[in-house]
């Protein structure tokens, strides 16, 4: 086994921590003084994760260290205002801003299910995002064009999801592309065919699709009273429970069925699941095929309560899949622990919503988040470190042992 030199680790980290520095120094005064789009500092993460070797935690905390040093004004005030969240309002609406919170948790935790799914079976599931875009764009076509009932639109989002991720599935097993690769194109592809298509069905006076309430408020995903819990917020369903629910069943699949040791046991050693006779290509295709679905049917939850609507001229794939990503790594690639983390991030990011813009920008919501999710990655390094050395002082002492055992025989 090679040894790890954690010399040259750290040196490693110091000088990429500071290349990303500079990349995202270039990107605050070139690219945005010159109005160029660019959709978050979670998603330039993503974009520099693929180049350099470095955890999405930690680039997207350099981001937005650096941004944060550019512009301090109002840091401090801009930190307690994400940090108090919901928290800062009266009684009222303290709780129906914590039921909106919930309402978006719900489908954040289910993109979140569908990376720690496909990372079971060594499949980095970039695409959730474009998965996502399918089942919203699937979900709200059927409810608006066709009138069919919520559970029928929910089916349709999380068909459309299935299909797209089998088809990064395929393009792995039959093509070997690479997952992220694929997952990045067909994210750009979805996010415009559903403006397509959504375009098609959206509010003549607006770039927004028409509402449910008005257009079919049979599509609606029914509360059955939930909404009496949160100062009557109509927007909070059973898509909540539904999707707490879900992840249960996750955890079920892949820790107490033989399906879910097969998958694990295809991402642990792809080639020794082939030998012991595994069929590892059609596991890879059809767990695709689930974290599809998983993330279609976060679209459908979220705009199947009505909180909100899509709006047809975006121009960036939506933040909802790249922060499952977070979400399924800060929860520990466990479906129950993203069941917190998922509400711990939509907290912060519901905060960042209360700062003053005029002083400073919303996205220190994301180095809070970024912050906390570097630090846990940090754990699991001393953690490694420090087992490590434990090790190797156990092997020296018995080392030792033995050879005055030894000492004492040939005596």
């Amino acid at each position: 086994m090679k040894k790890i030199n954690f010399n040259e680790v750290i040196k490693e980290i110091i000088i990429l921590t500071a290349a990303v520095a500079i990349i995202a120094a270039a990107v605050y005064f070139f690219l945005v003084p010159c109005h160029t789009s660019v959709s978050s500092i979670s998603g330039l993460g993503i974009v520099l994760s693929n180049f350099v070797p470095l955890p999405l935690s930690a680039i997207t905390m350099i981001l937005n260290v650096v941004l944060l040093i550019i512009e301090p004004s109002g840091a401090f005030e801009a930190i307690v205002a994400v940090m108090k969240s919901f928290l800062r309002f009266p009684g009222a609406l303290k709780l129906k801003y914590f039921g909106q919170a919930l309402v978006r948790t719900a489908p954040l935790l289910l993109c979140a299910l569908s990376v720690l799914f496909a990372y079971k079976v060594g499949m980095f599931n970039i695409g959730a995002a474009g998965q996502y875009c399918a089942g919203a764009c699937a979900a709200l076509y059927a409810a608006l064009a066709w009138n069919l009932p919520w559970y029928v639109c929910i089916l349709l989002g999380m068909l459309a999801g299935a299909l797209l991720g089998m088809l990064a599935g395929v393009l792995r097993t039959l093509f070997n592309v690479n997952v992220v690769i694929s997952g990045i194109m067909l994210n750009w592809i979805t996010l415009y065919l559903t403006n397509l298509v959504l375009g098609t069905v959206k509010n003549p006076t607006s770039p927004y699709t028409k509402t449910l309430q008005s257009t079919n408020p049979g599509a609606l995903i029914p509360s059955l009273g939930l909404e009496k819990l949160f100062n009557n917020e109509k927007s909070v369903t059973i898509a909540i429970p539904l999707a707490v629910l879900t992840a249960v069943l996750v955890w079920v699949v892949l820790n107490k069925t033989k399906f879910g040791y097969e998958l694990k046991a295809t991402g642990s050693n792809y080639n020794a699941a082939k030998y012991c006779g595994m069929k590892e290509n059609r596991n890879i295709i059809l767990t695709m095929v689930i974290a599809g679905a998983l993330a279609g049917f976060g679209a459908g939850l979220l705009y199947l309560t009505g909180i909100e609507d899509w709006e047809t001229t975006i121009s960036s794939v939506p933040g909802m899949g790249f922060n499952g990503i977070a979400v399924a790594f800060l929860g520990g690639l466990s479906p129950l622990g993203s069941i917190l983390s998922a509400f711990f991030i939509q907290y912060i990011t519901t905060g960042g919503g209360n700062v003053d813009l005029q002083v400073y920008c919303s996205q220190i919501s994301s180095l809070i988040s970024a912050l906390i999710i570097y630090l846990c990655a940090f754990v699991g390094f001393f953690k490694y470190f420090i087992q490590t050395r434990l090790r190797k002082a156990d092997e020296r002492n018995a080392a030792k042992a033995a050879q005055i055992q030894e000492g004492g025989e040939d005596r």
